[in-house]
């Protein structure tokens, strides 16, 4: 009927969690173990792809986060990693190594500033992906890796749709090293993630990372704060 009909502005999702199943399916039947390169954001979003792509893959993280404002918390998120590595690396198939390029929040921060007033979830934050995952995709490429891709599809607050659609137009960037697609957070990926989280005691932060986020956050829990004491009065 015509009701169902898709609209013609709207594009059909992609199944990216099937790409990547058939994917190292793939791989596994030649016997290969290539070695990716994979941005990461922190801990617990690292934890289950790392779980997931350890048996297929020769993974190094690229922890490439100069959005994260203050350096106080990049510098938590990262030491919550390097922990998170020494406790996992002795059970993993292939030991994950671990690569930090410099922090440069201020020069990132301007790259943002002309969409500082937009939402999260939208064109500031799709900007922020595209720069870390072009910065990781060069390395990748320079480095001679034969997969790139990001754990940030494991996140309920980031579209996985976007972020393989970004991948996809680096690839074309860097046509020497395939884009491995993703979707973490499906087949109740999110769910394991969170479990070894807890199982870890890994710190969860409660916002992004970026200044505008870390901005909000706080605006957020200030209201909240005056809501709760006007509640009490």
């Amino acid at each position: 009927m015509e009701q169902n009909k898709r609209p013609a502005s709207s594009k059909p999702k992609i199944n990216y969690w099937k790409m990547s199943v058939e994917e190292m399916a793939r791989i596994e039947a030649e016997g290969r173990h290539p070695r990716l390169l994979m941005h990461a954001c922190c801990a617990p979003c690292s934890a289950f792809p790392l779980e997931f792509l350890s048996g297929v893959f020769e993974v190094t993280i690229y922890y490439n986060n100069s959005n994260i404002y203050p350096a106080a918390e990049y510098q938590r998120r990262l030491n919550e990693l390097k922990r998170y590595l020494d406790e996992v690396n002795p059970t993993l198939p292939h030991p994950v190594s671990l690569i930090v390029p410099p922090y440069q929040n201020e020069e990132f921060t301007a790259r943002l500033s002309f969409l500082k007033d937009q939402p999260e979830g939208a064109g500031r934050c799709f900007l922020c992906y595209g720069l870390r995952m072009d910065e990781a995709y060069r390395y990748a490429s320079e480095h001679h890796f034969d997969y790139f891709t990001t754990v940030m599809t494991i996140s309920r607050q980031k579209d996985s749709q976007k972020l393989n659609e970004i991948g996809r137009q680096l690839s074309h960037k860097y046509p020497d090293v395939p884009y491995f697609y993703s979707d973490f957070k499906k087949k109740k990926g999110i769910d394991r993630g969170q479990e070894l989280s807890r199982l870890h005691q890994l710190y969860r932060q409660d916002y992004c990372g970026c200044l505008y986020s870390y901005e909000k956050r706080q605006a957020d829990l200030k209201r909240k704060a005056e809501e709760a004491s006007s509640d009490t009065r």
